[in-house]
């Protein structure tokens, strides 16, 4: 195929990092079809056959959350993925689904989407270190996993590579793109507590180097196993045209509505009142789909994101990626924090002893309101150019990003104010369903707080070949960021004017990225890494007296790990050794609360990580994913309101010492294919919170999956998790726990044509 003598404008992302090269004349990528007219001798090629794709297997090679696609063995800093193949065995339909496949993750229960997960008992920042295609995803809605190829997890400090947040690490959500080929996927599947879920993927050929890809979902049940309904819709379209051709564009939109329940926790209990050095724990024989919240309680959210993506390929390997995105979320969230009543606590009433919780045990419903809209606007360039000078071999990377990001809150008034009542009625134990209605529709909504940031940030990192085995990386990054934060105080007894106080903070910080790879040969990379990162107090979108005057936090993360194929290159070990430190960890000094935060909080961790995946034998395919994390220590802190005792010495909660998950599939007979997966943690206690003031007991489940091919491209698939039907606490606070899903039984049907 003939290519234009003209190269495409490029954006003004592009602009600004191309500004140095001398020609942008388009020519052909590698693989191009020729100019006709033009034929080519004949050429033989001999050898092993290479993978070409990860497309429907548990093995991955690549990974583009490295800023490029990049081999999975040239980055020198641990990186999990789950693959699209795992979540169509495990049904894995969210994307915090998916990061329990992933050794190390916790969740703090937070109100819903993935606001607060932890890796190595660190924080992805409390707006979440999420990105969609490399691009940050703000952590307002509950993401589904409709669009998604892959998942991928980068653990440690990954400043360099995204900016402010990344102690824990960074995810990253691959969507799936357009080929060129027609070829199309369908899936219905029904369950336990009237769950039913379609999914359409169709994929057509628009022209010789351009594809549309069309992907929807629907998805509906009472309950999700763990006290909560669901209502979802999404649908996702791209257009990607000159495929393999040097200028490639994608333009690309998403739609995400979620009109979910939400169970917002239970209350910790402890297991006898005559032991008061026992540790308060979840409350035994309550089945995890009990409700106590309102009919009216919910999570609905949305997201819209549209996007235009170009890759322009220069001659010798070289490609310069531009993205542009606008978002817009929002999410109107109602929960219900359930307390044990003031009676139940009193002496001959519950007095938190869980032999005596019953059916007569009265609870309080708390009112917990998020009305938030956000939008984003996202501009990056990225560069890869390979070279060579003074006999080196070069891989360059290199990198702009701006990003503007706008929050609105809002607030009902309350009847004084002119608007409803939300006082909800207690209930007792006995319910196994909330019920009530607290009125929505008559509500009146007022501003509560705006908050605008500006963000910059640009980058370099080049990865040399020193030797014929050696290579050394070093990156660099530097980012500004200034953020506007007003709340706006609405009068308690009558409406009025409102009050206005404003916050303001700019940031100016750099991130380092060292390592070295060690090579000898194709099958085994061994690594060594230091990176940086730091957290901005406007990560919350907020701001207040204390936190507009602080600082970043700061962390280092240390890494020396391993890769390891096997000699058909068919099967992945990946081992690594870590220690991050958390320094200035921002707490409350009663000294100094009315002017800054205090940046005195240090805490480390340390640990071993183990990651396999691929094919033991022809029939016998595994992925597992293991974390043992002996050490987590806090150094230094400072008092604050919500500390129990002093923390210097304890063990930070969210870090379990065990952790991980495994899963392995086998194919019985061509036609038949059996799956049995086991997932684990060890006992921790909540974030803020020293164990055995609470602690949630550690646990097991397995999951059962078995599938069979009906006719070719048909199958008919079955899943069973939880198979014992084990209660445990999946996402744990201060005051509550949130229960994980109990037994629950699936059936897909998915044709492929």
């Amino acid at each position: 195929m003939a290519t234009s003598a003209k190269s495409a404008p490029l954006p003004l992302g592009a602009l600004m990092l191309a500004a140095s090269f001398q020609s942008w004349a388009q020519t052909a990528a590698p693989g191009a079809a020729p100019a006709p007219g033009l034929t080519l001798p004949t050429v033989t090629v001999t050898g092993t056959a290479a993978r070409t794709s990860d497309r429907h297997t548990l093995q991955a090679t690549d990974t583009g959350i490295a800023k490029g696609q990049q081999a999975l063995r040239d980055v020198p800093q641990s990186i999990t993925v789950v693959t699209d193949r795992l979540m169509e065995d495990r049904n894995l339909d969210t994307v915090k689904d998916a990061l329990r496949q992933t050794s190390g993750v916790t969740f703090q229960a937070a109100e819903g989407g993935e606001e607060d997960i932890r890796v190595r008992g660190f924080s992805l920042a409390t707006t979440g270190d999420i990105y969609l295609d490399g691009m940050r995803d703000p952590a307002f809605y509950e993401r589904d996993t409709f669009n998604l190829d892959r998942v991928e997890l980068i653990r440690g400090s990954a400043s360099m590579l995204f900016g402010r947040g990344s102690t824990g690490g960074a995810v990253n959500q691959a969507s799936k793109t357009p080929r060129a080929m027609t070829e199309h996927e369908v899936s219905a599947t029904v369950g336990s507590h009237n769950f039913r879920r379609a999914t359409a993927d169709f994929n057509l050929r628009t022209g010789e180097d351009a594809g549309l890809r069309i992907n929807a979902m629907a998805n509906t049940a009472d309950n999700n196993g763990a006290g909560s309904r669901v209502d979802k819709r999404g649908l996702a379209v791209a257009w990607r045209w000159g495929i393999g051709l040097a200028d490639e564009f994608t333009v690309s939109a998403m739609a995400l509505d979620n009109r979910n329940g939400i169970h917002y926790g239970l209350p910790w209990i402890r297991p006898q009142a005559s032991d008061t050095s026992a540790a308060n724990t979840v409350i035994g024989g309550l089945d995890p789909t009990v409700h106590y919240g309102l009919d009216s309680d919910r999570n609905n959210g949305s997201a819209r994101v549209a996007g235009l993506r170009h890759v322009h390929r220069f001659d010798h390997g070289s490609e310069l990626t531009t993205q542009v995105r606008m978002g817009n979320f929002d999410r109107d969230q109602r929960a219900s924090a359930i307390r044990f009543a003031a009676a139940a606590l009193q002496p001959g009433g519950l007095n938190l002893d869980g032999s005596s919780f019953g059916t007569g045990t009265l609870l309080t419903r708390g009112t917990n309101l998020k009305i938030q809209t956000v939008q984003t606007t996202q501009l990056q360039s990225d560069l890869s150019h390979r070279f060579k000078t003074a006999g080196l071999q070069h891989q360059l990377l290199a990198g702009v990003d701006f990003s503007r990001e706008a929050k609105t809150a809002q607030t009902p008034l309350t009847a004084a104010q002119g608007g409803v009542n939300l006082v909800k009625p207690a209930i007792t134990a006995a319910s196994t369903s909330g019920g009530g209605w607290v009125g929505e529709d008559a509500r009146v909504l007022r501003d509560s707080s705006r908050f605008i940031a500006r963000s910059l940030g640009v980058y370099a990192q080049d990865l040399v070949q020193v030797a014929p085995h050696w290579k050394l990386l070093g990156g660099l990054r530097h980012d500004r960021m200034s953020g506007n934060y007003d709340t706006l105080a609405i009068p308690a007894n009558a409406p009025g004017p409102v009050t206005i106080t404003s916050y303001q903070q700019a940031i100016s910080a750099w991130s380092p990225r060292l390592g070295v790879l060690y090579q000898p040969h194709e099958r085994l990379s061994v690594h060594a890494m230091a990176g940086s990162s730091f957290n901005t107090s406007g990560d919350t979108y907020s701001y207040n007296a204390q936190s507009a005057n602080t600082p970043p936090e700061q962390s280092r993360n240390l890494e020396l790990g391993a890769r390891i194929e096997s000699a058909d290159q068919r099967f992945t070990t990946r081992v690594a050794l870590f220690h991050t430190t958390k320094t200035h960890e921002r707490n409350t000094d009663p000294d100094t609360a009315a002017s800054r935060l205090l940046l005195s909080g240090r805490r480390h961790a340390a640990g071993v990580e183990v990651d396999l995946a691929g094919l033991i034998t022809r029939q016998w395919e595994i992925y597992a994913s293991y974390t043992w994390m002996p050490v987590a220590r806090v150094d230094e802190a400072a008092s604050t309101a919500t500390t129990v005792g002093n923390r210097v010495g304890d063990r930070p909660g969210l870090s379990p010492r065990h952790s991980g998950t495994v899963w392995n599939a086998w194919q019985l007979a061509p036609a038949w294919r059996v799956g049995a997966g086991l997932n684990l943690r060890s006992a921790q206690a909540p974030a803020d919170v020293t164990a055995p003031a609470w602690e949630a007991p550690g646990f097991a489940t397995v999951d059962l999956m078995a599938e069979h091919t009906v006719q070719p491209g048909t199958t008919l698939k079955v899943n069973l998790n939880n198979l014992m039907n084990k209660l445990y606490a999946e996402s744990l606070y201060r005051g509550h726990y949130l229960p994980g899903a109990g037994r629950l039984l699936q059936v897909s049907l998915t044709t492929r044509f």
